[in-house]
């Protein structure tokens, strides 16, 4: 197991050479990166919101206004069933958490209780045959609709799900690095984002609901009727633009956000930013039906509950894009398009935490984390090679090409090193140590046995093998379980962890082989030192 074998010698020399030219970017300053040739490592480690400090953001999903939502919705769902298969109705509308509506025609009343039933509502996963939706037949002619309780906490988980996706969208569209993104107890989500020291920035891109919608203005609504609060059912009053206070729209959308394939910040044709939009297969058939059918009648762009623009239909647009207008400068042209891209929340985001970590409070963490780890490993140096001299000098330089290259893979993999992350780094070193230790007391039992030094050196590795071995896969196995079930300071910690697990079982077995055989060979020794 000692023998110098050419693939051995390959491997410590290359993991040495790697090792040192991905850690050297962390101790260069940016002049001397700037100088290098672009062939060799540029990246340097990210630090976590701990060490380099950034901004934290807790939010939580309003799930009650996304459930007042799909009641809506299904009010106007009712609305237009009814009205297709012209059955008479009336007082329809919301009471408490259903859709209420009465039958005007007794004879018709089971002939709608088996239309909403078949037409409303959606399948219930997990349930065969079961729908999100109940239709009850209530007296009086009277009809209940609801979503089942079933239906309502999936929805809520989904929209929790969602919407951390599209935060990490527009986070990451930001060029914010390494964000921490996590689900907190049914409803709430955690949010820190390393080196973002403008919180209000942060939370001007990730609290934005960003909903565009394409609606019909309702053209039959005078402003005498607003002013009277005439509005007709299926339609509302939004706050409108620069060109009209108010705008009358239907509340049905025809095409939504969600069918958008690409937004950008354009200009339009008097030369002023705006929002260029693109829409999907599904959606541009749709614009381009709604636009053949209304030419000459205005359409409003929503974005949020409110009218971004409501442009005149002159002909019908079949292309799938278009562009929005507005009251848009350069940089909100290309916030609300970058909004766009990242797809718009399922629910609102009401604030409940924001905290700023300074500069100052991350240097002091970045400065204890570095003692901490130099005064452990100058312990742990120091312990080796009082307790086997020569060979504990071996395991030291082992020690050192392990910290490079858990540094070196960190860097190129961009992963982030938080102030839990150093404490992993310790224990790594601590079982790296471990496993050097279990080594040389195999050496000295075997050479106070009888044996050679070669034939003890050479025991020593192949008896110690099996039992490094074995506490290495428990720690993996611990570290993938935190990574993968733990959050923020648990990730980090476990993701060094699980990096030092492979570097240590590396440098402690093919490193210090490599040494001591290079010493056996230079020297032919009478005794091991350790004996």
């Amino acid at each position: 197991m000692l023998t110098l074998s050419r693939w051995k010698i390959i491997a410590v020399t290359l993991s040495v050479i790697f090792g040192i030219l991905f850690s050297l970017p962390n101790v260069l300053p940016q002049s001397a990166l700037d100088a290098m040739p672009g062939f060799l490592p540029h990246k340097k480690l990210n630090l976590g919101l701990d060490l380099q400090g950034g901004s934290y953001l807790l939010y939580e999903v309003d799930t009650d206004a996304l459930h007042r939502e799909r009641l809506n919705n299904m009010v106007e769902d009712v609305r237009t069933q009814l009205r297709n298969e012209q059955i008479p109705f009336g007082e329809l509308g919301l009471q408490g958490d259903v859709v209420s509506v009465r039958i005007g025609d007794p004879s018709r009343y089971n002939d709608a209780v088996n239309l909403l039933r078949k037409n409303i509502g959606a399948p219930l996963a997990g349930v065969i045959g079961g729908k999100d939706v109940a239709v009850n037949g209530k007296g009086d002619n009277r009809i209940e609709l609801g979503f089942v309780p079933e239906a309502a906490k999936a929805d809520a988980a989904k929209a929790v799900e969602q919407s951390i996706e599209t935060i990490r969208r527009r986070i990451d569209s930001l060029g914010t690095k390494e964000p921490s993104i996590n689900r907190q107890g049914e409803n709430r989500i955690m949010i820190q984002a390393p080196g973002e020291s403008d919180p209000s920035k942060l939370r001007d891109i990730v609290g934005k609901t960003a909903k565009l919608t394409f609606q019909m203005v309702d053209d039959t609504v005078t402003p005498e009727d607003i002013q009277a609060n005439r509005i007709p059912p299926g339609s509302e009053v939004l706050p409108g633009d620069r060109f009209a206070p108010f705008y009358v729209v239907k509340k049905r959308a025809v095409v939504s956000g969600e069918e958008l394939t690409n937004a950008s910040q354009s200009f339009d044709q008097n030369g002023q930013p705006a929002v260029a939009f693109a829409f999907n297969g599904s959606g541009a058939k749709k614009f381009a039906d709604i636009t053949t059918r209304n030419r000459g009648k205005k359409f409003a762009i929503v974005l949020d509950k409110r009218v971004l623009s409501a442009p005149v239909i002159n002909d019908p647009i079949t292309g799938g894009s278009g562009i929005i207008t507005g009251s848009f400068t350069a940089q909100s042209a290309n916030e609300l398009a970058l909004l766009l891209r990242s797809g718009a929340l399922p629910a609102p985001l009401n604030i409940e935490d924001q905290r700023t970590v300074t500069a100052e409070l991350g240097a002091d963490a970045v400065k204890a984390g570095s003692i901490s780890l130099a005064i452990g490993a100058v312990a742990m140096f120091v312990f080796v090679i009082l307790a086997y001299g020569l060979f504990g000098g071996f395991a030291a330089i082992a020690l050192v090409v392990n910290v490079l290259l858990i540094i070196g893979i960190m860097s190129m993999t961009q992963a982030t090193l938080t102030f839990p992350g150093i404490a992993g780094l310790i224990l790594t070193l601590a079982v790296a140590v471990d496993a050097n230790v279990l080594i040389y007391e195999r050496m000295r039992d075997e050479a106070n046995a009888g044996r050679t030094p070669m034939a003890a050196a050479d025991h020593g590795y192949k008896l110690a093998l099996t039992s490094i071995l074995d506490a290495n896969i428990t720690s993996l196995i611990s570290g993938l379980i935190m990574f993968s079930f733990g959050s923020g300071p648990v990730k980090g910690f476990a993701w060094t962890l699980v990096i030092g697990v492979f570097t240590s079982l590396f440098t402690a077995i093919f490193i210090t082989q490599v040494l001591i055989g290079w010493w056996f060979k230079a020297t032919k020794p009478k005794k091991l030192p350790i004996a």
